[in-house]
């Protein structure tokens, strides 16, 4: 009696169990809600720094980035011309503030900000157009130089600032 109770009470508790995995959504975040039979094609244009302190090297960083997670997250085809959807824009912001300032008057952070003016068009679909512009930042310890840390922080702020921007245009969040 015993053993018939026990197993039982395992049938039982598979059974719970197996209809409670079986009940739990499965989300993906990766990736966008995109109609591949409509859209199949995007177009990114190149993103010149129009900021009144200029680092070269960010514009290559930033188009890159880009263009690197597009082809990861979806599956249009990036071209040169006519295209379903355009993203086009310009670097506006890269500047330096201090930040928590310390007794003696001296900034103890600085913070770098980079901010990116975005034109995304979609040629199949009214309404979905966007022109915004986008900002991150990163602060790093004063005691060091800007050329040390700098290419490392811009690809730190071109990755969040590409997030971002993916989200708002591709992503459709």
């Amino acid at each position: 009696m015993k053993i018939k109770n026990t197993i039982l009470l395992i049938v039982a508790l598979l059974t719970v169990s197996v209809g409670i995995v079986a009940c739990i959504p499965s989300f993906t975040l990766n990736g966008a809600p995109i109609d591949y039979n409509v859209y199949k094609t995007v177009r990114v244009s190149n993103f010149p720094i129009r900021a009144a302190l200029v680092y070269p090297p960010l514009e290559q960083t930033f188009e890159n980035e880009l263009l690197n997670y597009i082809t990861r997250n979806t599956r249009l085809q990036t071209v040169d011309g006519a295209s379903d959807l355009n993203i086009e824009g310009e670097i506006t912001q890269y500047y330096l503030t201090p930040q928590a300032v310390t007794e003696d008057a001296y900034a103890s952070k600085t913070r770098l900000t980079i901010g990116v003016r975005v034109k995304y068009t979609d040629n199949k679909a009214d309404g979905k157009d966007i022109d915004q512009t986008f900002t991150a930042y990163r602060d790093f310890d004063s005691s060091q130089m800007l050329t040390d840390v700098q290419d490392q922080l811009c690809q730190e702020i071109s990755e969040e600032l590409v997030q971002l921007i993916f989200n708002a245009t591709l992503g459709n969040w």
